[in-house]
C-alpha cells in the first residue's frame, strides 16, 4: 500500500482562476530580448456557449449557474452569461433573481464540469497542432508562440488566425475570439477588442497606438481596482499616458523592481514564456458553498460541512501540503448576508478528511445549534486554511495513523482515476438539497 501512486489531481476542478502574472514574473520571462510574436485565444462566453450549442438554443439569452424553481421563482448565482444575455445588462455574480428583472425570458442552464472539461481537450488538441508551445491559461482561454511566422505578411497571418478559428469551429460548434501582437499581454488585450467571433492583429507601434494605447490601465495584468486608483491618482489612467510618463511613476507607487515590471507589461514590453506554467500552490486553500436556499436543518448543515472538509482535505494533498488551523465561515440568509466566523484547530498537522472533520464538527456544530435557536436561516458555508506546511516533519505530540493515510492514498487513487465522485463517505450525502452552483476561488 506505502507504494500505491495517487496518480494527478484534479486541482482546478470548480476554482475560478482570477489572476496569474505571468508576464510580471521573473521566472515567466524569456531571458533574450529578441522579436516574438503571440495569438491569445478566447472561446467566448465558453461555459454559455457549450450550453447553447448542447440544446439549440442559439441566439436565446442564457446564464448558466441559475434555475427556476416549480413555481418558477429563479434561484441561483450567475456563473457566466451568452451575449445575448449581456446585452440586457446580466453579468456573472449577480443573483438569478437579478437576471430575471433583467431580462424576464433569460434561459437558466446548471454547469456542468465535466462536459466542458472535455470540449477543452478537444480544443487544445487542435491548437497543439498550430504551434509548438501552447499555454492553457484556462479552460476556455490559451497562448500560442508565434515567434516562428515572424517575417511573415499581415495577410498571411491573418489566414492563419481564421484557419484556427475555422478548424476549432468544426471541431466544437463553438466561436472564439483571436489577438495577435508582439507581447503576451497586447496579444491577450487585442483578443477582447472584438467579441463575439473576433480576429484582431496589433503587428507595429502604429497599430499599439490606435488599438492598444487608448485602453485604460486597469485592462492590463496585475493591475486591479487598487491599483488603478493609486495610478489614478498619480494623472494615469490610459495605456499610452503611462508608456508617455515612463517608469518612474511606476517605481514610485509600486517599487523599484516591482513597478519597472509592471510598466513593461503596460508598454507591451514583456518576454512571456509560452508554456503550461508549473502547478501553482497557493497560499491558502479555501471552498466556499452558497446553497440553492436557505436551510434550518442542523443535519443538512452537518452533511455540508463533512463535504467542504473532503473538497479542502483533497487539494490539500494534491498540493502536498497540511495545515493545523482553520477558518470557516457560517452565511446567514437576511438582506445584509451577514455570518460569523469560527477558527479551530486540529492536533497537529494534517490533510486527512477524519482529523479535520472531527474537530471541525467539535467546534462548529454548537455555534450551528445556537443560531439555529435562536431563528437564524443558513445560507452558505465556506472553510480555508490559515496555515499551509510544506516541510513534511514529523511532530512530537501527533502523528498521523498510516492505516488512515493509507486508506486515503487509495481513495484518492480510484477518484483520481475515475472522478472525483466515485468513492465518497455516505454522511457527505445529507446535505442542503437544490440545484447548488458554487466557485471556488484560489
Amino acid at each position: 500500500m506505502d507504494t500505491l501512486n495517487p496518480g494527478a489531481y484534479d486541482l482546478t476542478r470548480n476554482v475560478h482562476r482570477i489572476t496569474l502574472y505571468n508576464t510580471i514574473s521573473a521566472e515567466q520571462r524569456h531571458r533574450r530580448n529578441k522579436p516574438r510574436l503571440y495569438l491569445h485565444l478566447d472561446m467566448n462566453c465558453f461555459y454559455a456557449q457549450v450550453e447553447q450549442v448542447s440544446y439549440d438554443l442559439q441566439g436565446l439569452p442564457l446564464v448558466v449557474g441559475g434555475w427556476r424553481k416549480p413555481d418558477g421563482t429563479p434561484r441561483g448565482i450567475v456563473a457566466t452569461s451568452s451575449y445575448e444575455a449581456r446585452k440586457f445588462g446580466v453579468k456573472t455574480g449577480m443573483s438569478a433573481f437579478e437576471a430575471v428583472q433583467l431580462c424576464p425570458y433569460v434561459v437558466f442552464m446548471q454547469v456542468h464540469y465535466e462536459k466542458y472539461q472535455a470540449i477543452s481537450k478537444q480544443i487544445r488538441e487542435v491548437l497543439d497542432r498550430y504551434a509548438a508551445d501552447v499555454e492553457g491559461y484556462s479552460m476556455d482561454e490559451y497562448f500560442l508562440d508565434l515567434t516562428f511566422m515572424i517575417g511573415h505578411t499581415e495577410d498571411e497571418l491573418r489566414r492563419f488566425g481564421q484557419r484556427i478559428k475555422r478548424e476549432l469551429y468544426e471541431a466544437t460548434a463553438l466561436f472564439c475570439s483571436v489577438g495577435i501582437a508582439r507581447s503576451k499581454t497586447y496579444a491577450k488585450l487585442a483578443s477582447d477588442l472584438v467579441k463575439p467571433n473576433g480576429l484582431t492583429l496589433v503587428l507595429d507601434e502604429a497599430a499599439e497606438r490606435q488599438l492598444i494605447h487608448p485602453l485604460q490601465l486597469d485592462e492590463v495584468w496585475g493591475i486591479g481596482s487598487r491599483r488603478f486608483a493609486r495610478l489614478e491618482q498619480a494623472g494615469l489612467r490610459t495605456i499610452g499616458e503611462a508608456i508617455a510618463k515612463g517608469r518612474g511613476p511606476f517605481q514610485k507607487l509600486f517599487g523599484a523592481y516591482f513597478g519597472r515590471m509592471l510598466w513593461e507589461t503596460v508598454c507591451g514590453l514583456d518576454r512571456a514564456i509560452v508554456a503550461d506554467p508549473p502547478a501553482h500552490v497557493p497560499e491558502e486553500v479555501t471552498y466556499m458553498h452558497t446553497f440553492s436556499q436557505w436551510t434550518t436543518d442542523p443535519e443538512a448543515v452537518r452533511g455540508e460541512i463533512i463535504k467542504s472538509v473532503r473538497q479542502l482535505c483533497y487539494r490539500m494533498r494534491g498540493y502536498n501540503r497540511r495545515a493545523r488551523r482553520f477558518s470557516s465561515y457560517l452565511r446567514f440568509q437576511d438582506e445584509s448576508w451577514r455570518g460569523v466566523q469560527i477558527v479551530f484547530a486540529t492536533a497537529g498537522l494534517t490533510n486527512l478528511d477524519d482529523y479535520v472533520t472531527r474537530t471541525a464538527l467539535q467546534a462548529l456544530m454548537p455555534v450551528v445549534q445556537h443560531y439555529l435557536r435562536h431563528g437564524q436561516r443558513i445560507r452558505g458555508f465556506g472553510i480555508s486554511t490559515l496555515d499551509l506546511d510544506a516541510s513534511g516533519q514529523l511532530e512530537l505530540f501527533f502523528r498521523e495513523d498510516e492505516k488512515l493515510r493509507n486508506l486515503f492514498r487509495a481513495r484518492d487513487t480510484v477518484n483520481n482515476r475515475y472522478g472525483f465522485e466515485s468513492l465518497v463517505i455516505a454522511s457527505s450525502f445529507d446535505d442542503v438539497k437544490g440545484k447548488t452552483h458554487f466557485l471556488d476561488r484560489s
